[in-house]
């Protein structure tokens, strides 16, 4: 998700691979599933450290600092949310939590500020921007898995929170703020379900809205859409809706810009990637990264992309796991697969950041774990 120039891959060792493929994995058409592509990184995993008696949660946002070295990570309270819905109260935990090289914990806060951390970027200046895709409103009497039709309703959340997104100091700071707490809806006044967030090279902030609309049974007004501010966080203007022509979306879940200032967007209910120019005009898509939940593109336009949901009722015959390739020709190299073979649900890394040595960090919602990556 970042645009933050960092050396992953020199071009001469990623040239030097993809001559040795020779790319014999491409004859055939990007449609067919591309499983068996040589996985050159070994996985370690517990290399990040919570302090004694916290856990972790589900997290799809993890970022890589300014320095090129440290890692930012927006966990969910060692939950799938910080709000806890039975008690209309949230955890006293911080979610922006960040690690030194080495997965030391040095800095940690944002309690109470947001239910369901989702996407994150770190700028130029090194300012951390988190978006929060749910809200803590009450369930509606017997609603909720295992409620009883007769429940009475949760008691209310003291104070609104949720639907924003949120600009930080790299001392956690609150520099700047973009929709209402803990409202659904349009901006200029409101955003819904903020997936993902990004400054363009203009300097224009960037977010995908739109969480719910992924399956095909979605309601014709689910939000799929891009929508634009300016640095100061003025709104400009949205564009994109739910469908599934060129620039609509099914949950537009992650967002990248290449070294051309092309914006990438996760498109994943269609399974597939689109390309923009900075003002929204459609220019190439490719289904040949799979069902992506993530993406990251580094300063030599090498692509990782995380599949995190790919199944045979969502995308017959591709497994899940991170596959990494060119953002120039949109052609996939190495694959890193995910461990459980068989997994039902969310499995392997939902997000993905790599840092300025090329070690890679997947985010993980279902196994609630981050995992490093070194190549061999």
């Amino acid at each position: 998700m970042s645009q933050t120039p960092l050396r992953v891959l020199t071009s001469v060792a990623f040239m030097a691979g993809v001559a040795a493929l020779g790319w014999t994995a491409y004859a055939q058409s990007p449609m067919q599933p591309v499983n068996d592509l040589p996985n050159p990184y070994t996985t370690i995993a517990d290399y990040f450290k919570l302090p004694a008696g916290r856990v972790w949660g589900s997290t799809s946002a993890i970022e890589i600092d300014k320095d090129g070295r440290s890692i930012w990570v927006a966990e969910r309270c060692g939950a799938n949310s910080c709000f806890d819905r039975p008690t209309g109260k949230m955890s006293p935990f911080d979610p922006m939590l960040k690690f030194d090289q080495s997965g030391k914990l040095v800095k940690s806060f944002g309690a109470g500020m947001l239910v369901f951390p989702h996407g994150i970027f770190v700028d130029r200046d090194g300012n951390i921007w988190v978006t929060d895709g749910n809200d803590n409103r009450p369930l509606p009497a017997g609603r909720g898995r295992g409620a009883a039709a007769d429940a009475p309703p949760p008691p209310p959340a003291a104070t609104p929170v949720g639907h924003q997104v949120f600009k930080f100091s790299p001392d956690g700071k609150l520099l700047l703020t973009l929709g209402k707490a803990g409202v659904r809806g349009n901006p200029p006044e409101a955003l819904t379900e903020p997936n993902d967030v990004i400054v363009a090279p203009n300097g224009n902030i960037l977010v995908a809205e739109g969480h719910g609309g992924q399956n095909a049974n979605a309601p014709p007004d689910a939000v799929a859409r891009i929508s634009v501010f300016s640095r100061d966080g003025k709104f400009i203007r949205s564009w994109g809706k739910l469908g599934s022509g060129p620039a609509e979306f099914r949950t537009p879940h992650s967002l990248a810009f290449d070294s051309r200032g092309r914006l990438f967007v996760a498109d994943r209910g269609n399974v597939r990637l689109q390309i923009f120019d900075q003002d929204g005009t459609f220019l190439d898509e490719t289904k040949a990264f799979s069902r992506l939940s993530g993406i990251f593109i580094d300063k030599n336009d090498v692509l990782y992309g995380a599949d995190s949901e790919s199944s045979d009722t969502s995308n017959k015959g591709w497994r899940k796991g991170m596959r990494i390739g060119s953002a120039k020709d949109l052609r996939p190299l190495y694959f890193i697969p995910d461990p459980v073979v068989n997994a039902t649900g969310t499995s392997a890394a939902e997000g993905v950041a790599v840092d300025a040595a090329g070690n890679v960090y997947g985010a993980e919602v279902g196994p609630r774990a981050v995992k490093k990556y070194v190549r061999k």
